[in-house]
């Protein structure tokens, strides 16, 4: 049966336009691990699961995302399995960037990854902003919010790393910085496309309201090495 690339996403984003960022072989890959634990297999078969095995016991943990439950692979356990939504562009009203918000560099690398380890948006690692675009906004010189890309497959960018400092939350800098991130993504021919945990109704009202919809449920699994 033919699925849609999308019900796999971060196979197919890994087997394509973000291979240079992966580790592994035809039938398993991860990011780097410097980039992210993102990582799938290519199919349920028992080599692909093997392979994928390999990788945990040589790069450690990793999350898998996906329509449908993830078989365990061998040598590993699952430390989470939950249920997550994956939601794609509708109706979103574009917005280019303006102040306060700003395109984040290389240079802006320390704060985000403080800002991502204090907020914890997601996985986010010291190369975690070399996946695309990322936008921001200071306050008194201070990085206080972020989003940008991260899943990149054919047709399809991922919104991600969407956070705010608590201390400057209730201020629309999620919403203001989604729109501006998937704009980009828009403006590129692609669709915005983005994963939340089903239980986390805040982020997933938010996306509502910008003019995403719900394109299907997806489990998120969390395995490592068996000891």
């Amino acid at each position: 049966m033919t699925t849609h690339p999308l019900d796999r996403p971060i196979w197919h984003a890994l087997s394509t336009r973000v291979r240079h960022l992966a580790v592994g072989n035809e039938r398993a890959l991860r990011f780097a691990p410097d980039i992210g634990p993102l990582a799938a297999a290519r199919d349920d078969s028992p080599e692909s699961l093997q392979d994928l095995s390999d990788l945990i016991a040589e790069h450690g943990s990793v999350v898998l995302l996906q329509v449908g439950d993830s078989p365990l692979p061998p040598r590993t356990v699952a430390e989470l399995t939950a249920p997550g939504v994956q939601m794609v562009a509708h109706k979103l009203t574009p917005i280019e960037p303006a102040d306060p918000v700003q395109r984040l560099t290389d240079a802006d690398a320390p704060e985000m990854l403080a800002l991502a380890t204090l907020t914890k948006p997601g996985p986010f690692k010291a190369r975690t902003h070399q996946l695309g675009g990322f936008w921001g906004v200071r306050e008194n010189g201070k990085l206080v919010a972020m989003a940008g890309e991260r899943m990149k497959l054919d047709g399809f960018t991922e919104v991600s790393g969407v956070c705010t400092h608590p201390e400057v939350r209730g201020r629309g800098y999620a919403g203001l910085l989604s729109r501006t991130v998937a704009t980009q993504i828009l403006n590129r021919g692609e669709t915005p496309m983005l994963h939340a945990y089903a239980s986390n109704a805040a982020a997933i009202g938010l996306y509502e309201a910008l003019g995403f919809k719900l394109r299907c449920h997806v489990t998120v699994t969390v395995l490592s090495p068996s000891r």
